[in-house]
Formats: C-alpha cells, sequence, structure tokens
C-alpha cells in the first residue's frame, strides 16, 4: 500500500505542478509588467520635470521686457544676510520698469501650477530664512527697478513718492534737502523700501510712531496674477493690509508713498551701558512710558569681547568720561540704551550731560553722549553697515523685535537676569 499512496502522492504533485505552473507563470508576467509601468511612469513624469524645467528660460526668454533675466550668474541670488539656506534660482529679473514685472508674473501666472515656478522679491537680500530666495524658480532683483525719481510732496500733507527697490539711505538723504525725514525708519539704513515694508521696520522710533508700515499713504503692489494695483486704506484697503507686513506673499511692492515729518537740525545722541539686565529694562519701560521723553529709544544686548566700549568712546564726546574709565566689563555681557533728543540750535537749554537715577543710585551704569547735527548721526549709522558685512562673514545673526509687557518680556528677564 505505501508504494501505492506513494505513487499516487507523486502524480498528484506532478498534476498539481502541471494545474497551477500556468497561474504563477501569469502572476510573474503581472509582476513584471507592473514593474515596467511603475519604471515607465516615474521616468515619464521625470522626463515632464525636466521638460518643464528646461522650457522654463527659453519661454522667459521670449518675453519682451526692458531689463533682461540672467540664468547663468544665479549663485548671487542663492545666499541671504541669514547665511543658513542656499538655494539656486532658474533664473533672476533685473527689471527696468514695473510692466517688467508685472509681465514676469502675468506669464508664471498662465504657466499654472504644474510648473512649479515660485517667485521672490530680492532687496538687499537681508532676509534671514530663505525668504529672498527661489529654488529653481525666479528671483526678481528690485535694485534694478527703474522709474520716476523720488519726489516729495507737501501740498496737503507731507510725503515722499519712491520706488520700492529704493534704499531708506538715499531717501533720508533726499527728505532732508527739504528739511524733512521719515516718521520712522530701520537703524541699518541700506534697505529697500519693498523689504521694510514687508516685514515691519522696526526702530527706536516704533514707541512713538509706530513701525514703518505703520506709516505708509499708499501702495503700488503688483499681484501673484500680475495685476497692477494701487492700494491704501481707504482703496482696497484688504490688499493694503495684507502686504504690509505679509512677507511679499500677497504681492510685490513697486512703488510707495511714505509720511514724513520735520526733521530737527540737531540730535542729542546718548549710550547709557548697565550690567545688570533689572535696570536696563526697568529704565527702558520708564523712558518710553514717560511723557516728555527722547526721540528715540532702543535697547540690545552684547557682549564686550573686544574693548568695545573703548572703541565707542572714540565717537562721544568728551570722549574719556569719569564713569566710563571706571566701568570694568571687559568680557561681560551689557545691556546698552541708545536714546537721541531731537531738538534745534535755538534749544539752547538742551542737557549736555547724562544723568540717569541708577547713576544717582551709585549702580554699575555709565553714559557716553555727544551732540550732532541730523547728517552726522546719519554717518554714525553706517558704522552699522560695516557691523553687518562683518556678520556675513562670521554667520551671526541679528534680529530686532519689539516686546510687548506679559510673557514675552517675562522671557527676556529670565534669560538674561
Amino acid at each position: 500500500m505505501l508504494p501505492l499512496l506513494s505513487s499516487l502522492t507523486s502524480e498528484t504533485c506532478t498534476q498539481r505542478k502541471t494545474r497551477y505552473a500556468p497561474v504563477s507563470f501569469l502572476r510573474q508576467n503581472n509582476m513584471l509588467s507592473l514593474r515596467s509601468f511603475v519604471l515607465f511612469f516615474l521616468s515619464f513624469i521625470a522626463f515632464r520635470m525636466n521638460l518643464c524645467f528646461t522650457g522654463i528660460p527659453s519661454s522667459l526668454k521670449m518675453l519682451s521686457i526692458d531689463g533682461h533675466f540672467e540664468f547663468d550668474q544665479v549663485q548671487v541670488a542663492a545666499r541671504d544676510f541669514g547665511n543658513r539656506y542656499q538655494f539656486f534660482p532658474a533664473a533672476i529679473l533685473h527689471p527696468s520698469s514695473v510692466s517688467d514685472i508685472a509681465m514676469t508674473l502675468k506669464h508664471i501666472w498662465k504657466m499654472g501650477p504644474r510648473s512649479q515656478l515660485t517667485v521672490a522679491a530680492r532687496g538687499h537680500g537681508h532676509s534671514l530664512h530663505g525668504q529672498a530666495q527661489a529654488h529653481q524658480g525666479v528671483v526678481i532683483n528690485m535694485e534694478s527697478l527703474q522709474g520716476p525719481q523720488m519726489q516729495v510732496h507737501t501740498r496737503n500733507f507731507t510725503y515722499i513718492d519712491v520706488s520700492g527697490g529704493e534704499l531708506w539711505i538715499n531717501i533720508l538723504h533726499e527728505s532732508l534737502k527739504y528739511g524733512l525725514t521719515p516718521k520712522s525708519w530701520t537703524d541699518y539704513l541700506h534697505l529697500t523700501v519693498g523689504g521694510t515694508l514687508s516685514n515691519a521696520g522696526i526702530s527706536g522710533q516704533a514707541f512713538r510712531h509706530g513701525p514703518q508700515i505703520s506709516n505708509v499713504h499708499q501702495l503700488e503692489i503688483v499681484t501673484g496674477k500680475g495685476d497692477v494695483v494701487n492700494c491704501s486704506k481707504e482703496q482696497n484697503s484688504d490688499l493694503f493690509y495684507s502686504v504690509l507686513g505679509g512677507l511679499g506673499q500677497f504681492g510685490i511692492i513697486t512703488r510707495a508713498k511714505i509720511l514724513l515729518e520735520p526733521a530737527p537740525t540737531m540730535v542729542k545722541w546718548i549710550r547709557v551701558l548697565y550690567l545688570d539686565f533689572t535696570t536696563f529694562s526697568r529704565e527702558q519701560e520708564l523712558l518710553i512710558s514717560a511723557q516728555n521723553t527722547f526721540d528715540y529709544i532702543e535697547g540690545f544686548v552684547i557682549i564686550n569681547r573686544t574693548g568695545l566700549l573703548n572703541n565707542w568712546r572714540s565717537s562721544f564726546n568728551p570722549q574719556d568720561p569719569v564713569q566710563a574709565s571706571q566701568f570694568k566689563s571687559d568680557g561681560k555681557i551689557l545691556y546698552c540704551l541708545e536714546l537721541a533728543k531731537y531738538f534745534h540750535h535755538t534749544e539752547g537749554n538742551i542737557i549736555n550731560q547724562c544723568h540717569t537715577r541708577s547713576q544717582q543710585e551709585g549702580e554699575e551704569v555709565t553714559c557716553l553722549s555727544t551732540v550732532l547735527s541730523k547728517l552726522d548721526k546719519l554717518s554714525f549709522l553706517e558704522i552699522g553697515l560695516l557691523l553687518k558685512r562683518r556678520c556675513r562673514e562670521i554667520h551671526c545673526l541679528s534680529v530686532q523685535v519689539s516686546l510687548p509687557e506679559g510673557p514675552t518680556w517675562q522671557w527676556a528677564h529670565d534669560k538674561y537676569d
């Protein structure tokens, strides 16, 4: 029986093998076909994407613009002040007119989302997280934008009409010719109007006039569809408030009307240094909330690693005050209040010395002060340009923020105390 059973079993297995062999072969064919289809599909997508990207430069070259595109030397647009990201664009647009920007954006809009082409407006490249970069996209060099010259208007109210690619340092010099000045600006003046208005524009005047975005009368915007739109508080207000501080996500600022005020002829410039954060923050709050206070109040934190105090003393008068010579701060964290009081030649009663409550109480505080003309004060602000360039080389960041009272301010107390 066993041989017979063995024979039957062997025969049955042979039949099963014969019966299921075609099915197994069919499965193998199906798997092979599926793999081939997947490979073909992926290759097709890669081909389409490659075709799309290679077609982008040629399609942009066909645009009839006054400026020009750069497709080869694009590495300059792959860096920003933050120095953390490096994204190479497919092209850089150097516009000569607003219509160049509008035509380019309209062309990209018509290409549709399948092109995956992004656009970034770049002023002086001072973004920190790559906002002025566009990976395989188009970067618009706003400093190339040409248009009507800066024009100061004084009929109903005072403002200056400027290009979105204009630098604040140029605006300041132009407005001073008329005895005027912007109400609010940033400490570093080699930034474009469109760049700072797309963020906020914070400085030591923000406590009094608000940031720069609070001192704009009207904007000219190129939308993502390529439309050129004028907007203000009364006209297209939704777009106006969205673009101001909108990080370039709602449109590109191509022109702005900036509010002005009478410029003082003289400035009392003061720097007060503290070793104690609580004293420093208490006095900053006191000065900001006071009725008759300074016109410019800003605090910052530094580490005195390189004899910074001695370098500062050369800029002030007297150059070697008693407090500064006795202030032991090498290698320590310093808290500094930078203050400015504007006045005119006729106001001779302006104080020539700085006396703070802390100094009277004998705390570790020193004060450096001098009297400058408005233009001299601007010259000192130029020092910021050198510091910013140095920061680029050593990959450091400088962040300016406005802290409200509450948890955020308490966080600063906890961090530095």
